[in-house]
């Protein structure tokens, strides 16, 4: 009994020695286990800085858009608002209108709206020049949502290689020194455990944010959308010779 109390405290003690801290389980790993660590490190990093460009990305279009909304539809000159914008959009919506006026423009220098074929051939380049466009700025604003969605799905199974990788070395560790004991096996479960733990802290963030991400792109989208089919609208109201 007075042994297995002596070797109860002295395997407390060569426990509480271990350093469980992070640094201190990054450093016990081995060269997988870190290549892991180091990889979702980097992931949670760059999925984190793509989620603050994306917000605050977006706070900025839907200010622009309104700002540009408020000017199209204050009852002033489209061609006053046209040489405004210049050849330069600072925003998508403002770049679908100077898409469209450029082809209406480009229309009345050659004088081909008069007939009916010619006025629905013009609607009809009007329409898909503004889905382009609303195409390419949408494909524009979603860039590196792929990288959310990728690190969503598989942070925790990368993490868990790391998990896996870890405890066969706990087990490889037990069988080369022939003892069960906490000293042998805790490290090695230690850094299985941390691995998971940084797949999981990549990932939920990533799924989370893609999710409410991509549902605020989709509002955008079909903001562009609206405003593409009233323009569309207003320009064939003007080749019929309407108000």
């Amino acid at each position: 009994m007075e042994n297995t109390v002596i070797d109860a405290v002295a395997l407390g003690g060569s426990v509480a020695e271990l350093d469980f801290s992070v640094w201190g389980l990054f450093l016990r790993a081995d060269i997988i286990v870190k290549a892991v660590i180091i990889g979702l490190l980097l992931a949670s990093i760059w999925c984190w800085a793509i989620i603050f460009e994306k917000y605050f990305g977006l706070r900025r279009l839907n200010k622009r858009a309104g700002d540009f909304e408020t000017a199209f539809w204050s009852g002033g000159s489209l061609d006053t608002l046209f040489d405004n914008i210049g050849n330069y959009p600072q925003d998508p919506m403002s770049a679908v209108f100077l898409a469209a006026m450029k082809e209406w423009r480009r229309a009345l220098a050659k004088g081909i709206e008069g007939t009916e074929t010619s006025r629905i051939g013009l609607g009809d380049r009007i329409d898909r020049v503004m889905q382009i466009t609303v195409t390419r700025e949408m494909d524009r604003a979603e860039r590196y949502m792929t990288f959310l969605a990728s690190t969503g799905a598989t942070a925790p199974f990368i993490g868990l290689f790391g998990t896996v990788w870890g405890i066969m070395n706990s087990f490889q560790s037990i069988a080369l020194s022939k003892n069960t004991s906490l000293v042998v096996v805790a490290p090695g479960i230690a850094e299985a455990l941390f691995a998971t733990a940084l797949g999981l802290l990549a990932a939920i963030p990533a799924v989370v944010a893609y999710n409410k991400l991509s549902k605020e792109l989709d509002r955008y989208a079909g903001r562009l959308d609206s405003f593409a089919g009233e323009f569309a609208a207003i320009v064939s109201r003007q080749m019929e010779g309407g108000e």
